[in-house]
Parts: C-alpha cells; sequence; structure tokens
C-alpha cells in the first residue's frame, strides 16, 4: 500500500509509540491487512491442516447406494485456538466409495447454516466435496496438481485445496494419523463464480459447446492421459452456461483416473482398447483441418514454464514422480509441435475403425 508523502515525512520527524499506532489504525482503516495479518482461507497455495473426529467407522463403513449423514466435528487451529465446526458428513462417489477399491472413501461436508461458521474457513460454505486417500495419500496430492494445472487454463474450473487431514475415531483409543486429502470448491460456487449456473442436460454432445473451450479441455484431457471422462453423461464433467444465448462450457473433475496422476487402481475403460492409463487417447470429435487446433497449441505452448513449474516447484512430490512426469509432459509438447504427430493424435476421432468416439459412461446411474 502507498502511503502520501506528506504522511511518510511526519513518520521520519517523529518516531514515537503514538505515529507507530496510528500507522497500525491507518493500515487497518485502508485494508492494509497483510502486514497485520489476514483471517485463513481457502484455496491457496498453503497445505491445511485438518481433523475430522466422529462415529468414523460408522460412517465409512456405510457404503451404500442410499449412504446417510452422519454428525461429526471438524477442527484446525489459528493463532493456536481450536476452531471447531459441527457438521454432518456421508459417503460419497462411485468408484472410489467401493470397500474393495479404497480404504477410505470420498466424503460429502455438509456445513451447518448458523453463526458457527462466521469468522472460519468454510464461512459461506454449504457443502464440499472431500478427497480421501484410496491406495496411498500420495496419488492425492498427483491429483491435486492436476486441479492446479487446469486452473491456468481457464476459470471455469474447480479450486481445489490441498489438506493434511485427521482422522479421529471418537469410539476408539487409536493413534490418529494425518494424511493428505483434498477440497474441492462446491460446484454451485463454481458456476457462480463464472456468472453462470450449472447444466445438468445429460445427452448434450460435445459439438453442441463452447468450441474453444471444449478443445482446449479435450487437448488437457490428453496432455494428462485421461479418458475416464464424457460430456454426453457428464461423466466427470460439470457443463455450466452463462446466459441464453451462451453455449455450455465443460468443467471437468475426477482426475484419479489419468495417467498422469499413476493411481495403482486405475485401468481405462474396456471399450478403448488401451493397454494402459499412461497411453494418451484423443477423445474429442473429428476435426480434419489441423489448423483448427493451433490456437489451442499455442495456449498450451505459452502456458509451458508455468505447467512444468506445477511440478519442478512441489515440495510435496516425490523426487522420481517429478521426474517421470516432467519426461511425460516432454512427451506431449513434442506431439503438439510436430505436425505427423498431431495429426495422428488428433485426427484419431476421425478414424472411423477406432475408439476415438467411444462415449464413456461411468459407474452412474442414467435414467
Amino acid at each position: 500500500m502507498t502511503f502520501p508523502i506528506s504522511f511518510m515525512n511526519k513518520l521520519k520527524e517523529k518516531s514515537s509509540l503514538a505515529h507507530i499506532a496510528s500507522l497500525i489504525i491507518f493500515s487497518v482503516l485502508f485494508g492494509n491487512l497483510e502486514s497485520l495479518g489476514q483471517m485463513p482461507q481457502l484455496f491457496t497455495e498453503e497445505v491445511l491442516n485438518l481433523t475430522l473426529s466422529g462415529d468414523l467407522k460408522t460412517v465409512f463403513k456405510d457404503r451404500g447406494d442410499d449412504s446417510q449423514y452422519h454428525p461429526a466435528e471438524l477442527f484446525y487451529f489459528s493463532d493456536q485456538k481450536k476452531v471447531s465446526i459441527p457438521l454432518k458428513i456421508k459417503t460419497r462417489g462411485n468408484f472410489r466409495k467401493s470397500a474393495s477399491n479404497c480404504k477410505y472413501p470420498p466424503l460429502m461436508l455438509n456445513f451447518p447454516n448458523s453463526e458457527v461458521m462466521d469468522n472460519t474457513l468454510f464461512s459461506g460454505q454449504n457443502k464440499m466435496k472431500l478427497v480421501t486417500p484410496c491406495q496411498g495419500d500420495e496419488y492425492t496430492v498427483n491429483e491435486y496438481l492436476v486441479y492446479k494445472l487446469y486452473n491456468l487454463f481457464s476459470p471455469q474450473s474447480f479450486q481445489a485445496q490441498l489438506l493434511k487431514i485427521s482422522f479421529q475415531d471418537t469410539l476408539k483409543r487409536k493413534k490418529v494419523r494425518s494424511y493428505y486429502g483434498l477440497l474441492l470448491e462446491n460446484e454451485d460456487q463454481m458456476a457462480q463464480r463464472n456468472q453462470a449456473s450449472l447444466f445438468e442436460k445429460i445427452g448434450y454432445k460435445p459439438t453442441q459447446l463452447d468450441k474453444v473451450k471444449f478443445l482446449e479441455m479435450a487437448v488437457f484431457e490428453y496432455l494428462i492421459a485421461n479418458t475416464d471422462w464424457s460430456v454426453q453423461y457428464q461423466q466427470n464433467i460439470k457443463l455450466i452456461k452463462n446466459g441464453q444465448n451462451k453455449l455450455p462450457i465443460a468443467v471437468p473433475y475426477d482426475f484419479d483416473h489419468a495417467g498422469i496422476v499413476r493411481s495403482p487402481y486405475a485401468k481405462p475403460a474396456p471399450a478403448l482398447k488401451l493397454s494402459n492409463v499412461l497411453t494418451r487417447r484423443f477423445r474429442g470429435y473429428c476435426i480434419s483441418e489441423m489448423s483448427v487446433y493451433q490456437p489451442v497449441f499455442d495456449k498450451f505452448n505459452r502456458l509451458k514454464s508455468d505447467i512444468y513449474a506445477i511440478y519442478e516447484d512441489n515440495k510435496e512430490i516425490q523426487s522420481s514422480y517429478k521426474i517421470k512426469t516432467l519426461k511425460f509432459l516432454d512427451n506431449f509438447y513434442d506431439t503438439i509441435n510436430d505436425p505427423e504427430k498431431a495429426l495422428l493424435a488428433f485426427g484419431y476421432p476421425c478414424d472411423p475403425s477406432g475408439t476415438g468416439n467411444v462415449v464413456i459412461k461411468g459407474m452412474q446411474k442414467i435414467n
């Protein structure tokens, strides 16, 4: 914040406690909160430490199609003071909800609509998705970084917050362990942040969406080697729409089956005929003229240093994973900057004998 010159001169002439106090008051009145410390916020680069407490054994066993909410407590420490929030939680999801796939199921956090939320991290929140560790919490960090990658490309993306989450079962006397977890921005809030609303119509085709935004999203899914999505069934895709005359925009989420995450349980859909999730497969629609992709490739090239920095500057990932991922990115950039390789990769949906137009329904039930 810049102070008037006359004000600064007076400070130089007199350095009494009264003037120092005046500076503090001046700073508060004019919003210079950075130097005095701000209230903690969500969706920052910091790793938040949270504890979830309750009858968690009962919660984690309730994984059926009609899972119920259970009372719990979420707390953290701010300025060495415990901040406690009573809430309700339940299991959610499809693949990761199954006990045969994941030790900890993903959770839905349902916050109270009361003054207890005021002046907390979760002020203004209603419901939030909590991604828990499935088979090793390092993969939660890897998935978090994919959200950070897509944030580089578009504001029409989900914000994510990396956590160290501790599960404290009130009916057990076990030592509490902390794991990496991931909080996701509420989908309605993501839409509102973009002056839009959710568009929940099933059966919409990719060709009916905003073309530029769709191609950016589809090429991004190719970059991370994620094939577990579809627009038609909104499989790991949310559609948002801004105004009646604007085309819907596809917003991707749930990246645990992407090759770049390297989850040990991830497998491509059998209909795609891929050997593993590390094999990239472009799943857009047929565009025979490669010049259409050039503005998209140009954007990826402009963001290249920022994309690499997500991994090069991160202290939470293992060095071996960092090395593998940077090579994985190298391969992508080699493809988009070689006309022959680009034609082979992104012209694939035009091959009638290929699987580029297979629609992934996922495990969700469609009426």
